[in-house]
């Protein structure tokens, strides 16, 4: 089998890392040839970053002695591209938001570049390269519960994005108590309750009862506090879970909206596996006790959809966007 050389970027909002990939097609073996990561300037605007990231690819691709036309370049970061305009959007290096970064970073850096959302490229990775191998020639949904929630749909071994690039956008449908809300802020009439998550919002995409009000680790310490009148980050909320009853509400919570959250997307999506990332797929609760939850709001009487845990760990989003124009 042959390989084939990438490179990846993964643009975040305060780091930059990038990293030239080889591989074997076809196979999960992989070696990472060059690393480098760098502080994204973004409080200097749209031209730094872009400057800074065309910089960080020429420096690796002289560090491996190879052009870009030897190498296939893929960029991840949160975020997606509008199908009209080709314009970021949605992302939180807000400075990229509204600018076609995509052509003007393969302008600067002499060579095409596939671009996807961030959630996107740690499914791609986990699937082809981590926990989701076995699972790769079915559907694999990557979950990243950290400062938001977001996920990817990966379809036999490719993103699927979708007509308007939503695929995996999961964070915002409701689990818990939800209304509309009127320009001036005040909750409409026929507002309903659900039952078994407190009320809060809205978020900031306008909506309550969103799934990233519940399931990211600010949300979590935030609720914690709401109860207990101090503040914890998330792993020390985690650690106090044995003797604290604060600590085993919030958590509580943040197991049920888990289970009704999981449980809507597989009874719709049913996919062959879900890979948990970021911050809270570090509690090892939620692959027991979470998976129990999950399985209690499944349309079924079982629940066979394996809930794993990442391997890549912080590395799934530079080699997702390195596989991002790999072939399979």
């Amino acid at each position: 089998m042959a390989d084939v050389i990438t490179l990846g970027v993964d643009l975040g909002g305060t780091k930059t890392e990038a990293a030239v990939l080889r591989r074997v097609v076809g196979s999960e073996k992989f070696e990472i040839l060059a690393r480098q990561r760098v502080a994204t300037p973004q409080s200097e605007g749209y031209l730094a970053v872009l400057g800074n990231t065309a910089a960080l690819v020429r420096t690796l691709l002289a560090e491996v002695g190879l052009s870009t036309a030897q190498v296939l370049v893929g960029v991840g970061m949160p975020g997606a591209v509008t199908r009209r305009g080709g314009l970021v959007k949605n992302s939180n290096t807000v400075c990229l938001n509204g600018r076609p970064f995509r052509e003007d970073l393969s302008r600067a850096i002499g060579c095409p570049i596939a671009f996807d959302n961030d959630a996107n490229c740690f499914a791609l990775a986990e699937t082809l390269l981590g926990a989701g191998r076995p699972y790769a020639k079915g559907v694999v949904f990557g979950v990243i519960l950290g400062t938001g929630v977001g996920g990817g749909l990966i379809l036999q071994g490719r993103p699927w994005p979708g007509p308007q690039n939503l695929g995996g956008e999961w964070g915002h449908h409701a689990v818990g108590p939800w209304y509309r809300w009127d320009r001036a802020g005040r909750a409409q009439a026929g507002r309903h309750l659900g039952l078994g998550l407190t009320e809060r919002g809205p978020c900031y995409c306008g909506k309550t009862g969103c799934v990233e009000l519940y399931l990211s680790g600010p949300a979590i310490e935030q609720d914690y506090q709401r109860r207990s009148g101090r503040s914890l980050d998330l792993r020390r909320i985690a650690e106090a879970r044995s003797h604290d009853a604060y600590a085993v509400a919030a958590l509580a919570e943040m197991l049920e909206a888990f289970g009704r959250a999981l449980g809507n997307l597989i009874s719709i999506l049913d996919p062959s596996a879900i890979i948990l990332g970021g911050g809270l797929s570090h509690l090892e609760h939620l692959y027991t006790e979470g998976v129990a939850s999950v399985a209690r709001y499944v349309f079924n009487d079982e629940l066979l959809t394996p809930i794993l845990k990442n391997e890549l760990g912080d590395s799934a989003g530079v080699l997702g966007a390195a596989l991002l124009q790999a072939p399979g």
